[in-house]
């Protein structure tokens, strides 16, 4: 199995969520995300792409908790590719405080 990152990061450095949320806020963030970009069809199907053939899913706890927040646990979200590869491959979620699935998923984390 490679391990394939989707890291969004500025030229200067900055890793940080995208779009216009409140999740971001905190530690100097005063913005609340960044730029998400044209959102080309291109892009959004090089995502589609990227997440219909991923065998598993590695996240850190805050993005576990987003992600089954919306495509786990919204049922419009989990007929979207990206929603039904999120539902059937494995995750895994890197934390010492979670300990069970949360919103809807109903896989066991691992």
């Amino acid at each position: 199995m490679k391990l394939t990152t989707m890291t969004q990061v500025t030229v200067d450095g900055v890793m940080q969520g995208n779009g216009p949320t409140d999740v971001d806020r905190g530690n100097g963030f005063e913005r609340s995300g960044w730029g998400r970009g044209a959102g080309d069809d291109e892009t959004r199907e090089l995502i589609t792409q990227t997440y219909r053939h991923a065998d598993a899913f590695l996240f850190g706890r805050r993005t576990y908790e987003l992600f089954a927040g919306s495509w786990g646990a919204m049922e419009e979200m989990r007929a979207h590719p990206i929603g039904v590869a999120l539902d059937e491959k494995p995750k895994y979620v890197a934390s010492t405080t979670l300990t069970a699935p949360l919103g809807g998923y109903d896989r066991p984390v691992r």
